[in-house]
């Protein structure tokens, strides 16, 4: 028994080699969504002749729903066959992203490729989290958490500030997705030769601690996580406005940018400033939760993702969307790695990864609803119409916060306790 506990011994100094080794796969996960976050709207106008907002953002909702659906099934299947080959599986379903981006002739191919992203991105980011969460146990949560999107996050704005430059001296297409067949290189050779399974930490755990529900099923963690535990259905709409406005942004930002002649270089520039600036501060915002609290980090950050969402709109200049950008990303450092440490805090060890993949699956169906409400917005009253409403929604989802969740700091330390 000493010695199955000493193999699995949760802590991120224990981990370090492994957690490093995830942080670093998780770079060429976000790394992957960079390949379309400044210039795919161009592409839509430039290369296939779609004018109509809601046409243009179609990938993204065609994205978003793939994600979400494939983040469930990420985290059954961790559950059921371990983490390490739902890994795998993803980045082999990233194969065909690249060579689809560079050659498709049709616009449906397009959302083709936006079908195999989002399978790889649901089992490689979810497989991603789970096993950080397996390693570091509790006490770094936040802060592991906070690792592993600053990872994503930085590799998404390094990526899109890559191709947006790319793009503007050598072209839209092929060039900028060259990068992607590097990325899918790099990540399935560590899957698959360094990453090792971290599944048995989690059994460890559930060995160690005393479950808050007897044996759920499937379904009980579903309706759990969705709507019926206050503070899990709290995170998880919080998760889903949060990503409605990136989805808003991911489509819109670039097309309100090039409408006041901004190029296309610049505009992968203001890219990299919003992602960069999620990154870096995730770096602290995670760790800072683990002391002070989740609630009013989750709170204030949509507040924060408000404002910087109305004052793009507002704006008319460079300076003007940076501070904008700036502001949207500080404001969802503040929530993303808190959303998921505060599922870690009430999930028990034995249905985590199910409840981490039912908050991912709400979470980036917000894609796919921001995307379809922001298009039809912008296409009946104007693109700073759409962006104006995104901020009112964002900030009532972090008011309804405010009201309903409760600390979930204070349950996990309850907990450990025990």
């Amino acid at each position: 028994m000493n010695s199955h506990s000493n193999k699995f011994t949760q802590g991120l100094k224990q981990n370090a080699g492994q957690f490093s080794l995830l942080i670093i796969i998780n770079a060429f996960v976000g790394a992957m969504v960079g390949l379309e976050r400044t210039i795919l709207p161009e592409i839509a106008e430039q290369d296939f002749n779609l004018s109509a907002k809601s046409a243009v953002l179609s990938y993204i909702v065609v994205f978003g729903i793939v994600k979400a659906i494939t983040n469930w099934f990420a985290g059954r299947l961790s559950d059921r066959i371990g983490r390490r080959k739902v890994l795998i599986w993803g980045w082999i379903s990233a194969i065909p992203v690249p060579f689809l981006l560079m050659w498709a002739n049709h616009w449906n191919l397009i959302l083709l490729a936006n079908v195999f992203l989002g399978v790889s991105q649901g089992l490689t980011w979810s497989t991603t989290v789970i096993m950080k969460i397996d390693l570091v146990g509790s006490k770094n949560r936040g802060l592991a958490m906070g690792l592993n999107e600053f990872a994503g996050y930085i590799a998404v704005a390094a990526s899109a500030l890559a191709t947006g430059y790319i793009a503007k001296h050598w072209g839209l297409r092929p060039e900028p997705f060259l990068l992607g067949i590097a990325y899918v290189i790099f990540g399935l050779a560590l899957s698959i030769f360094w990453a090792r399974e971290t599944q048995g930490f989690a059994q460890q755990e559930t060995i160690s601690s005393v479950p808050l529900l007897n044996q759920l099923t499937a379904r009980e963690i579903f309706l759990q996580t969705s709507f019926k535990h206050a503070d899990l259905s709290s995170v998880t709409q919080v998760g889903f406005f949060n990503n409605f406005n990136d989805g808003m942004a991911w489509g819109l930002f670039p097309l309100l940018f090039a409408a006041w002649g901004i190029s296309i270089d610049k505009i992968g520039l203001l890219a990299a400033i919003y992602l960069a600036t999620w990154g870096v501060t995730q770096l602290f915002t995670g760790g800072i939760s683990d002391f002070l609290g989740r609630k009013w980090l989750i709170v204030t950050g949509m507040w924060i993702q408000a404002g910087g969402i109305g004052i793009t709109a507002f704006s008319t200049s460079f300076i003007g969307f940076t501070a904008g950008s700036i502001l949207l990303g500080v404001g969802t450092a503040m929530v993303y790695p808190t959303l998921l440490a505060a599922i870690g805090d009430v999930a028990q060890a034995y249905w985590r990864a199910t409840a981490v993949g039912t908050y991912r699956f709400w979470r980036d169906i917000g894609y796919a609803f921001g995307a379809i409400v922001s298009g039809v917005v912008a296409d009946f009253f104007g693109l700073t119409s759409a962006i104006y409403l995104t901020a009112a929604i964002t900030f009532l989802s972090g008011s309804m916060a405010a009201f309903r969740m409760r600390e979930t700091l204070l349950q996990k330390k309850a907990l450990t306790q025990r």
